[in-house]
């Protein structure tokens, strides 16, 4: 009897493992049902805002060692003080350090950023590159910690992007339970960067899954929840900024001065945009004019941030200290005007430099710079009915980063909560407004997009423009052997005149031949080496691309809409 009474403990112990693999199993043959997918949110909510919370504190130790100061907060002013070389050199070393991950992790040299997490999202079933976006995080901290002039939220992003690409393949989630996961991680990063709940879950609707589909709200609610706790547990419930005192607004006599205000802002967030792309295409070209090889590109573009950075050392890193100043109005009309004109140069050359980091905060600062600007002018020349120089700062700082990310919505909840002063709505919004509307004609609806459509990818469009790029012709084609394909004379007679598609090649290619050709189907082959004759695989009958394109267009839409 002495050992009886351990055989029940272990039937319970054996009963609860058969149902956790029972669970498991369950999982990942018919996916979470609601329950279930909520405790993955949550779980992943909690996961990426630790992420989130290591990935800052990790640039605060870096740079505190590498610059010597244990007040990062207040780095510009601190470097100041270091000797000019140290300046100069230390972005340098860093750009080399990233080039080397770089080169390790991916096979073309370039960061992963939000544009990836987007096209992860529409086109790959909401997965995203795991080797190269662990190399990407390492790069932007590298990258943030020795100078870099850019944003830790964008790396962030394609961090918990990478956290979701795990759950997602350890689960066997479908593409629809993929793209929630992956909102759900990146809501839970956005949130815990900014302790911004509200716009953390309306950033990955926005911006990420690009619809508002109320199945996917409360799974990315609860962990961009959990990712602000996660926040608030190590920060406490302050705001990122401190206004000075309560701003005010008198609504009818200032309302024309922040419409003027979103349209300069409009203009100077494109301009920071242009600005990136073409830094990016020049380094690109001068890369290849000069052989230089691609590890010594971040190392390149290191060294020109530091010079600059000898006499203007405010352009170090993520830039809160001088974005703040704005927002407190410690800063004179020159100060802002030539501090924006450089930070948009710096900026360019730490992304056109392929160094890493995001765009999220130094639209931020270049947008409190500019409204600081424009506000100091605006209170000069109409003393009697303007507000203060402040409040044209944070409508300034909503309208540039709500541009630049195409986010209207999300962005100025951001700045709220940024903030913590919810009573100048008003003059955020209708500037949002007019910035959001004057960028979006003037680039691919935000920085993001703009990015993807350089590289072919036009998501802007709509689902109607890309769809067809996730659609492979191997899927749709009709075998040879199969009774309803093409004959195979007619077949050959149709390659003999150039008419025929690669079976690794997309819809996308396939429905211009159609077009073109006016044949009900086109032959399907593998193109084999030079001067051998391709190997016919099938055929591709317009109708059934017409069938895939349909059901493709009916998910996509079910998805938006459940």
């Amino acid at each position: 009897m002495g050992a009886g009474w351990k055989q029940p403990i272990r039937d319970r112990i054996a009963a609860l493992a058969e149902a956790r693999t029972k669970a498991w199993r369950t999982i990942r043959e018919d996916g979470p049902d609601q329950a279930q997918f909520w405790v993955i949110a949550l779980v992943i909510g909690i996961a990426a805002g630790f992420a989130a919370l290591l990935f800052r504190k990790g640039i605060e130790r870096l740079q505190a060692f590498l610059y010597g100061t244990e007040d990062t907060a207040h780095l510009h002013s601190f470097a100041e003080t270091l000797p000019w070389f140290w300046i100069l050199v230390l972005p340098a070393i860093g750009g080399l350090v990233v080039g080397l991950i770089l080169n390790w992790t991916t096979h073309d040299g370039r960061v992963r950023s939000v544009a990836d997490v987007i096209e992860g999202a529409a086109m790959w079933e909401g997965r995203v590159e795991k080797r190269a976006g662990i190399g990407s995080a390492l790069a932007s901290l590298i990258t943030l910690s020795s100078g870099g002039s850019s944003g830790r939220e964008g790396p962030v992003v394609h961090m918990a992007a990478v956290m979701a690409t795990w759950v997602s393949s350890r689960i066997n989630a479908s593409a629809v339970d993929a793209r929630d996961i992956l909102g759900c991680a990146v809501a839970a990063a956005v949130s815990a960067s900014f302790n911004a709940p509200i716009a953390g879950a309306l950033f990955a609707l926005e911006v990420v899954l690009r619809h508002f589909a109320v199945r996917a709200f409360a799974p990315i609610a609860i962990a961009s929840v959990a990712g602000t706790v996660i926040n608030r547990l190590e920060f406490g419930g302050v705001t990122e900024f401190v206004l000075p005192g309560m701003l005010t607004l008198d609504f009818y006599e200032e309302l024309p001065a922040f419409l003027l205000l979103g349209a300069v802002c409009g203009v100077v967030a494109v301009a920071l945009m242009r600005a990136i792309f073409v830094a990016e295409d020049w380094a690109s070209w001068t890369q290849r004019k000069l052989g230089l090889p691609q590890v010594l590109r971040p190392a390149l573009a290191g060294l020109l941030l530091g010079a600059l950075a000898i006499g203007f050392p405010h352009i170090i890193g993520v830039g809160y200290e001088t974005t703040s100043r704005a927002l407190t109005g410690e800063l004179v009309l020159h100060e802002a005007v030539v501090f924006a004109v450089l930070k948009v140069l710096a900026v360019a050359i730490t992304i056109g430099g392929r160094m890493g980091g995001g765009v999220f905060s130094p639209a931020l600062m270049v947008g409190a710079l500019t409204g600081l600007a424009f506000g100091l002018i605006a209170t000069s020349v109409f003393p009697d009915v303007s507000g203060t120089q402040t409040l044209y700062a944070l409508a300034g700082m909503g309208a540039v980063a709500a541009a630049v990310l195409g986010a209207p919505i999300s962005t100025t909840l951001i700045v709220f909560e940024l903030t913590g002063d919810w009573q100048t709505g008003l003059a955020v919004m209708v500037s949002v407004s007019i910035s959001t509307a004057i960028s979006s004609r003037l680039v691919e609806m935000s920085f993001f997009l703009h990015q993807l459509a350089r590289r072919g990818v036009r998501l802007a469009a709509g689902p109607q423009a890309w769809l067809l790029r996730t659609v492979r012709v191997a899927a749709v084609m009709r075998k040879k052997e199969d009774p309803k394909a093409a004959k195979e004379d007619r077949c050959w007679e149709l390659i003999e005149d150039g008419i025929y598609i690669d079976g690794n090649a997309t819809l996308e290619s396939a429905m211009p031949m159609f077009e073109e050709t006016g044949t009900p189907f086109i032959p399907v082959v593998t193109i084999a080496g030079e001067g051998e004759a391709p190997e016919l695989w099938g055929s591709l009958h317009h109708v059934d691309a017409l069938k895939a394109f349909n059901r493709k267009l009916a998910d996509a839409a079910r998805e938006e809409h459940s």
